[in-house]
């Protein structure tokens, strides 16, 4: 396994439905600002909002990207999600498989 050098990362973006999930899984493509988002179902999440305890089941897309494209990743996703307090959160990829890590630099690259 390679070192990432603090380059790639993961976002965590959770959404209500499958369509929401290819409409901003298919815009972070199209304008290169992730090279593989992973919809993953089944996810349960539990959590208080506006003073209510609310149960809801979600997606989760694992966005694989540059920390270079997180800014405008985060801008495209919160622009194009129906939440009004909208999940986007990262995670420091620190090693990998460096053709991989490769691929997303190129992938995210415009």
């Amino acid at each position: 396994m390679a070192a990432a050098a603090g380059k790639f990362c993961m976002v965590f973006v959770t959404v209500p439905t499958r369509e929401v999930a290819k409409a901003i899984a298919g815009g972070l493509l199209e304008k290169k600002l992730a090279a593989c988002i992973n919809v993953i179902s089944g996810v349960t999440s539990y959590y208080e909002w506006e003073g209510k305890l609310e149960e809801d089941n979600e997606l989760l897309l694992m966005i694989k990207s540059t920390k270079d494209s997180f800014d405008d990743l985060s801008e495209y996703v919160k622009a194009n999600h129906p939440y009004d307090c909208v999940e986007v959160i990262s995670a420091d990829i620190d090693r990998g498989n460096q053709p991989y890590l490769d691929w997303i630099e190129k992938s995210c690259t415009k």
